[in-house]
Formats: C-alpha cells, sequence, structure tokens
C-alpha cells in the first residue's frame, strides 16, 4: 500500500515538498505516485518547461517519467540493505522545472515489511549457574537479531514452560529487546545437572514469525561472591576520529572472594553487536575499554557497550554494567558544493534578478561544524538568493555589459563555522552574449576631403570609418550617402560610396571655378535588431588647378586690336592705357603679370608688370613719321604651374597735340567704357540663345525638305551643281587668353553668299564684340544651292567629316569641348577615316560615354556625303579655320544662299 503525504513549504513562492511511502521488495513498474498531478501541475508543459531529475538525487531504486510525471519502482528495493536499523528509512529526491524556475523536493518513505524472522547467533546457547544462585539471579541470555524495524521488529521472548526460571523481557535505550533469564527456584545439582529449555524469540509481524534456540542450563557447584562495578551504566565523551588505541574507560569491579574466585575478567556480553566489537575492544584483566576502529560521528553520534566481570572460581556468577560512548563532533568535513544546473550565456540586457545557475551545499557534520556560510568571491554582477533548505540560486545583481566583460568566472565559497574552519569553493563560466546596444561611432565626427579639380570621373577621394564595439551580426557595418541636393541636383550624381569598406569615389570631374567646396552626411548602420546608426559629415574641398588662362577685359578694339592714342609731345611716364584682365582661378593660378612682347624693341614703352599700366620710357622721336604706329603685343600670364597666358594686341598712334590725343582718348574712353559696360554674363546668354534658336529653326527647315523629298540624307548636295563653300564674309579676332573651346563659345551669324556660276561671293557681316583683343577669322558656313539645291539627311551612307582642319584646331585646343574631361586625342572628328561608313544615323559619332560624361561635340556634329556618292569638294572650301588660307574662289559654289557661320574662339 502506498501513501501519499503532500507537505507545502513555500520559499519565495516558487518550492514545494511532496512525500510518498512504498513498501520494500515492491517490483519493478511499482506506481509510487504522479508527481506533476500531485502538484496541480499541467502536464503539457512538462517538456517546454524541461521538467528533469536534479542529477545530484538521483538513485537507482525509483525512476520518474519526465514526460507525464510518473514515479515508479526501477529496482526492487530492501530496506534492510539500505538503511540497516534505521528507524526510518527514506529517499530523497529533487525535481525541477524551468522558465520560472520551480523546485520540488520529494521525500520517499521505504516502509518495512515483516520479511525477516528473527535469528539467534547460536543454535545452542549454554548457560552455567552456580547452584548456590539464589531466586531472583538474572542471568543475561544472548539476543536474537530481526533485520526488520518498527512493529517487524524483535518484540519478544519466550521459554519452554518450566518451574526453575522465566524470562524477562528488557528494552534497550535504542529499541533494542533483550532477554534475561531470571532464576525462580533454587538449583540443586544433585537432583539435576543441565537443563535443557526451547528459546523463542518472536518478532511483532501479521502473522508474527519466530526463531529458536537451544537453551542448555549447566548447574556449577558454588562460588558464593560475584564481582560487583562501581556503578551499572558509565557515560563516557569519545571524540571522532579518535586513533586506535586511544582510551575510552578504565572499568574496575571488585570481588570478594579470595584467590581464583576473587580473581575478575572482563570481557564484553554476549549480546552487544559485531559492530561495537570492531570498534573497541577490552582488555580482560584490567578492564580498560580503547579504540580498535575508525569512529565516525556522521555514522552513529552514541554506542553502547554492555561489560561483564566474572571471577575465576568455580561455579563463577557475572557481574554486568553498560558502558554509554557519547561521540563528540569534530569538523572533518569540508562543506559539498553542487551545481545542479548551469545556464551557459546571459544576455548583457538580462534584468536584475535573472537565474545563472542552481545550487545545492550540504554538510555531514553537526551543529556549528555542519552551519555553512555561503557567498560569491570578487567584484561580480551576480549574488546568492537562498531558494529552499540547502539549495541557493545565483541572479543578476546589476546591469551587464559584454563591451566591457565578455564572460565571468563566478566563484562560489562555502565555509562551515567549526574550529578550524573548513570550506570548499566551484566556479562556473558566465558567458554574456551581445545585444546590439551600440551604434556605429565614425572615427572623425567631420571629414575634410581635398579633390583636385578636373579629377577623372570614378576616382577614389577618401574613405570614412566607423567603429562598432558590438560583435558578430551587430557589428556589421554597411554605409551609405544621406540624400541631399547640391547645386539642384542629388548628392549621389556626385559622389558614391561603398557601402562595405566606406570608400568614396567622385562620380564626376570637379570644377573649382564653378563649385568650390560641398557638404553631405553619411551614415553607418549596424545589421543588429533593431538597427543602430550614425552619422558624420564630409567636407568636399575642391583644389584649384591653373586651367583658366588669363582673360583681357580691357582695352577691347576692333578686330582684337586696341587703338590708343600718344601725343608726340608726351613725357616719359606719360599712361596711354592699362591693360585690365581676370582669371577665373584662385590664389596663385589667378596672380597676374603683364609685359610686352612684341613692338618694344626700340624700348619705347614700359609696362608695370603688377598693375597693367602701359607708359612711355622716353620721349617720342622727332624724327618718327606721325603715320608710323607702334603694334604691341601685350601678355597677360598668371602665376600657376605650368603658368598660362594670354595675349591683347594695342596699336599705338601718334598725334601731334595733346588736345587731340586727350579728345581721341576721350572718345575712345568713352568707347571702352561703355564696351567694358556690357555684361559678360548677358553675352553668354544672348549667344546661346541664339545658337540654339538658328540650330533649332535649321533642323525644322532641313526636317521640313526632308519631308518633301522622303529621303533621309544628312547635309549634301544633288549633283554637280551642289557644293559647300566657305566664305570670308564673317570674320572676327581671336581672344588673346585662349579658352577651352566648347558649345558655349560657338555663335551663329547668318551671312549672305552671292552664287553664280563661277564663285561665291561673301557679304560682309558687322563685327561683334568678343572677350578678348585678339581675334582669328572663323568661319564655318553651311549652304544650299539655289532654287534647285534640296538640303536633306542620308541614312544608306553616312561619312563622318573628317578632315587636317579639325587635326589643325585639335592642336590649337587641349581639350575638346571646354569641360575638362577630354583630352587631345579624343577629337571630335577622326582626321583618318575619310571614306564611307554605313548604317550610322545622323549623330553616328555621338556615343553614350560622352552623353553621360557631357562629351555633347560628338553629339552636335552631323556626318554629310554627297548624294551621289562621289567624294564632293573639299568641305574646306566651305570651312575656314585660323591659321589657313583661305579657299579659292574657284573653288566656291554658284548662286545666292543664305549661310549661317559657326564662329569658335581660338582656344589653348
Amino acid at each position: 500500500m502506498i501513501v501519499l503525504l503532500i507537505m507545502l513549504c513555500i520559499t519565495d513562492g516558487v518550492h514545494s515538498q511532496i512525500r510518498y511511502s512504498v513498501p520494500e521488495e515492491a517490483d519493478h513498474g511499482t506506481l509510487v505516485g504522479n508527481i506533476a498531478e500531485d502538484l496541480g501541475l499541467d502536464l503539457t508543459k512538462l517538456a517546454s518547461r524541461r521538467f528533469q531529475v536534479v542529477p545530484s538525487s538521483r538513485t537507482p531504486y525509483l525512476e520518474v517519467n519526465l514526460e507525464n510525471g510518473v514515479l515508479f519502482v526501477n529496482e526492487k528495493i530492501d530496506r534492510e540493505q539500505i538503511c540497516k536499523q534505521s528507524a526510518s528509512c527514506q529517499l530523497n529526491m529533487e525535481v525541477f522545472l524551468e522558465n520560472p524556475l520551480e523546485l520540488f523536493r520529494v521525500e520517499i518513505e521505504v516502509v518495512d515489511i515483516n520479511d525477516n524472522p528473527p535469528s539467534f547467533p547460536e543454535t545452542d546457547i549454554t548457560v552455567e549457574i552456580s547452584e548456590s544462585a539464589t531466586p531472583g539471579t538474572r542471568f543475561p541470555l544472548e539476543s536474537a537479531f530481526d533485520p526488520d524495524v518498527g512493529s517487524n521488529a524483535l518484540r519478544t521472548y519466550d521459554i519452554t514452560t518450566n518451574s526453575y526460571f522465566y524470562l524477562d523481557v528488557q528494552t534497550q535505550t535504542d529499541g533494542n529487546k533483550f532477554a534475561e533469564l531470571v532464576l525462580e527456584k533454587a538449583l540443586d545439582r544433585e537432583q539435576q545437572a543441565a537443563h535443557r529449555y526451547v528459546l523463542t524469540a518472536v518478532d511483532g509481524g501479521q502473522p508474527p514469525r519466530t526463531g529458536t534456540a537451544l537453551l542448555v542450563v549447566k548447574v556449577l557447584d558454588s562460588n558464593d561472591n560475584v564481582p560487583v562495578f562501581n556503578q551499572p551504566v558509565y557515560t563516557v565523551s569519545l571524540s571522532e576520529n579518535a586513533p586506535v588505541g586511544t582510551q575510552v574507560i578504565q572499568l574496575n569491579a571488585t570481588d570478594m572472594d579470595e584467590g581464583l574466585n576473587g580473581e575478575i575478567v572482563y570481557s564484553f556480553s554476549n549480546h552487544i553487536s559485531n559492530r561495537i566489537k570492531e570498534m573497541f575492544g577490552i582488555d580482560p584483566r584490567t578492564g580498560r575499554i580503547e579504540v580498535r576502529g575508525e569512529v565516525d560521528f556522521e555514522e552513529s553520534g552514541s554506542y553502547q557497550i554492555f561489560v561483564q566481570a566474572k571471577d575465576l572460581g568455580p561455579n563463577a556468577v557475572p557481574a554486568h554494567c553498560k558502558v554509554l560512548v557519547k561521540v563528540t563532533d569534530v569538523n572533518d568535513n569540508a562543506p559539498e558544493i553542487t551545481f545542479s544546473t548551469v545556464t551557459e550565456s546571459v544576455s548583457e540586457k538580462a534584468a536584475p534578478g535573472t537565474v545563472i545557475a542552481l545550487l545545492s551545499v550540504t554538510d555531514r557534520d553537526a551543529e556549528e561544524n555542519g552551519q555553512i556560510h555561503v557567498e560569491i568571491l570578487g567584484d561580480v554582477p551576480f549574488k546568492l538568493k537562498s531558494s529552499f533548505r540547502n539549495y541557493f540560486t545565483i541572479v543578476t545583481d546589476g546591469p551587464l555589459n559584454r563591451e566591457q566583460a565578455n564572460s565571468y568566472s563566478v566563484s562560489v565559497v562555502a565555509r562551515d563555522k567549526g574550529t578550524p574552519s573548513l570550506a570548499t569553493s566551484k566556479s562556473i563560466r558566465v558567458q554574456v552574449s551581445d545585444e546590439n546596444d551600440n551604434s556605429p561611432t565614425f572615427t572623425q565626427p567631420i571629414y575634410d576631403v581635398y579633390v583636385t579639380e578636373n579629377n577623372v570621373p570614378g576616382a577614389y577621394i577618401h574613405a570614412v570609418t566607423a567603429l562598432d564595439s558590438d560583435i558578430g551580426q551587430n557589428a556589421l557595418i554597411s554605409y551609405s550617402i544621406l540624400e541631399c541636393d547640391i547645386q539642384g541636383m542629388s548628392v549621389k550624381t556626385y559622389v558614391s560610396i561603398n557601402e562595405e569598406t566606406g570608400y568614396l569615389y567622385a562620380l564626376r570631374s570637379f570644377d573649382y571655378e564653378q563649385l568650390k567646396e560641398f557638404t553631405f552626411m553619411v551614415q553607418a548602420k549596424d545589421a543588429g535588431s533593431p538597427e543602430l546608426s550614425s552619422n558624420t559629415t564630409v567636407k568636399v574641398i575642391i583644389v584649384d588647378q591653373n586651367d583658366n588662362a588669363p582673360l583681357v577685359l580691357a582695352p577691347l578694339g576692333k578686330n582684337g586690336t586696341a587703338k590708343e592714342l600718344l601725343p608726340r609731345s608726351a613725357e616719359p611716364g606719360y599712361l596711354i592705357t592699362r591693360i585690365v584682365a581676370m582669371d577665373a582661378d584662385d590664389g596663385e593660378n589667378a596672380r597676374l603679370s603683364y609685359s610686352i612682347q612684341r613692338g618694344n624693341e626700340n624700348g619705347m614703352f614700359r609696362m608695370d608688370w603688377r598693375t597693367g599700366e602701359l607708359r612711355t620710357a622716353r620721349r617720342v622721336s622727332a624724327k618718327r613719321d606721325t603715320h608710323q604706329k607702334y603694334d604691341l603685343l601685350i601678355e597677360v600670364r598668371d602665376h600657376g604651374q605650368p603658368p598660362l597666358s594670354s595675349s591683347s594686341s594695342v596699336l599705338v598712334m601718334l598725334v601731334d597735340s595733346v588736345a587731340e590725343g586727350h579728345s581721341g582718348r576721350d572718345r575712345g574712353g568713352t568707347s571702352k567704357a561703355k564696351e567694358g559696360t556690357l555684361d559678360l554674363t548677358l553675352i553668354l546668354i544672348i549667344a546661346l540663345g541664339s545658337v540654339s534658336f538658328i540650330f533649332l529653326l535649321v533642323m525644322i527647315v532641313l526636317a521640313v525638305r526632308c519631308q518633301k523629298d522622303k529621303k533621309l540624307n544628312i547635309y549634301t548636295c544633288l549633283t554637280s551643281d551642289c557644293c559647300l563653300s566657305c566664305s570670308s564674309c564673317c570674320s572676327r579676332q581671336g581672344r588673346a587668353r585662349k579658352k577651352k573651346l566648347s558649345k558655349s563659345d560657338i555663335m551663329l551669324v547668318q551671312s549672305a553668299v552671292n552664287v553664280s556660276g563661277t564663285g561665291t561671293t561673301q557679304v560682309p557681316v558687322e563685327e561683334s564684340g568678343s572677350f578678348g583683343s585678339h581675334h582669328q577669322n572663323q568661319n564655318y558656313c553651311y549652304q544650299t544651292k539655289h532654287q534647285r539645291a534640296e538640303l536633306s539627311y542620308l541614312v544608306d551612307r553616312p561619312r563622318r567629316v573628317n578632315s587636317s582642319a579639325f587635326q589643325e584646331a585639335d592642336l590649337v585646343s587641349s581639350k575638346d569641348s571646354g569641360h575638362g574631361d577630354s583630352e587631345q586625342g579624343d577629337s571630335d572628328h577622326d582626321a583618318t577615316n575619310r571614306g564611307h561608313s554605313s548604317g550610322a544615323d545622323l549623330f553616328s559619332n555621338c556615343t553614350e560615354e560622352c552623353k553621360a560624361l557631357g562629351h555633347s561635340d560628338r553629339c552636335w556634329m552631323p556626318s554629310f556625303v554627297p548624294s551621289d556618292g562621289r567624294q564632293g569638294p573639299d568641305y574646306r572650301s566651305n570651312l575656314h579655320v585660323p591659321g589657313m588660307d583661305s579657299v579659292p574662289d574657284t573653288e566656291r559654289g554658284k548662286g545666292f544662299a543664305s549661310s549661317f557661320r559657326v564662329d569658335i574662339p581660338e582656344t589653348a
């Protein structure tokens, strides 16, 4: 029969105790109880909460089904083998659940059954009694032994009914029974020398079991006096672990007889256990009891030793006494620490009080020697919390920071209160798992990046670096540029960034004159959850290059030559004019110096290299002809590396009087002032607008004519009556300052051409103002045949315009379009390709690359061939390039047609 007793002992609201009982010798599989049901646990959550038995409390006799909480017998239990003679036999087991932690103590009492009968050490027991023994004399008999306990233990003794003896059953302080044979009637050896009786030991089981032995009483002749002890019971204290040979007590008994009848011999009584005989010994002559074996307080706290003293006379009657040995505890057992469960890692965001480990502490000693103080060594963010009886939990006691300490060695020390104190320590390693609690941090709050202008698009310019104190995915950083506008365009059209390395790249070629610096934000973001980020400022500073030649602003004149008047009577130092120039660069690249390069061979003039003032160095020679002019070439040079320069032509004319000179100067000054007032930006805007409008108009006219003829031809003439010729009507002086060639520098000026049968006449066109004082005649004229010629597109046989004239133009200009991203080798027209090419459209010279990078020169230059497929006249007849002779009139077309002049300033 299994008895269930549930005891609830609440500690911090999470722990309970349950008690079962099971009979010994129960078969395997016998149900003891259902722990989960008896504790009211949810059976469906046992697995998820990791229901398990504390390893240190496991026993081979019992087993728990962790899925349903059933406690059953795993191995047959022999109570006598487990608990021996202990009155209480109990097996203990601890089980616990996680999430949250709940600990339960299970106590299983092994109930004794009457499976062992009493038995005597010997089957024949002999007792010698002197015939002189008086009635009432007691003779202790050897005790029977019954391994069972409680009600199944030895209950009483019986003896065969007789008239001489009866049994007096005594109970020891430990509950054991023993029998004394009491003489009821005097013996007479002459009548009966021996008496035989059956001695029976009876236990208290149901039904009771018995054991028997043959009791033989031999009647001896009389020895009248028996030894006498000083006291019936002796009490002594003995320290545990006392060495062998230590005296326990010195007994002393006296006998009034003399001789052998008075000589006493000491011995242990027959009914003491073998364990007592193993632990203690007695000297038969002196009565000295000493230690022979190991005395362990943890095994037993006290021992009872029964001693008898008998003289050597005939028919000796022994005297008996009891020695009660109390074992005093010695602090010989250090505390024991057992970890039941340990968490492998704890999050650095774990709240204070998070359970890290469960442990138990025990000490086999008693009283103060068994009282334990437990603590955690060192300055660690953990503390001990008493959980249940001798169980403790290690919990967090403050915030954790993996970046400061990624693991902790937690040492637990258990120390008892004995003297000397004994201690035990055990350590566990607790890993701190990372949380994404640190944002990436840039190494600099602001990055100053210096980039030289005219850089190559796609070039690496700098690197930003961010660091993250976290690890793993939480420290994986990606970089990005935050959206913003620079001069109306997205910053991502200016720079890009490698999201993995933080390398910054320029997406375009920067121009210091257009953009000196710009600022944007770079964001570094980790890959944790949630994502954390931080920003830094990147300031890109464009470093100036000497890529702009000086630009002469004044004096301005017709055809690039300024005219200045010099009175013949002018004194040395007379101010003729002042050269005014500017440079779009900065710093040393924009610091200008002035000098006379030509026309001052006789040293008539001097130039202030700082201010640009042109003065006379001496008087004008009286012999010099008034009509003889001074043609001076003034150079303006910057201080860049390498230096760039521009030139201006000044024609100094002699006048007879100062008044005439002043009048001319005033008129000239007024004209110059008026010219100087022209806004350069306005001129550029007007020029570009005019070019765009005329170009659009031409394209519309060509499209209409192409639609009429239903032909797709590119700038071609029909038959031999059509030609393209260049007129010299359009001209202007080139700039002294060599400027990069770009579409914005191109002006289309309408001119009229008289086409006759033999040649072309050029209608003069009014000279326009320019940005410098030195101009070249440059005429780019596209004509159509009078009344009969039709200008159309040709698709089937397009031809790219190629000539040495463009090669010469490329030699003059170091870059094709003024954008700073093309070299001389990137000429708009291939000078070597003079043949026909098929499969190209109107803008066959335009590529995706030049479109993306702004190389638009090729895109607006059309290709053309004669419509009849024959090699037409050299297109230079219709094109004037600076430095080339005019085309003979014999090569010019006939008739009259309107033309447009493309005026390209001379480039560096």
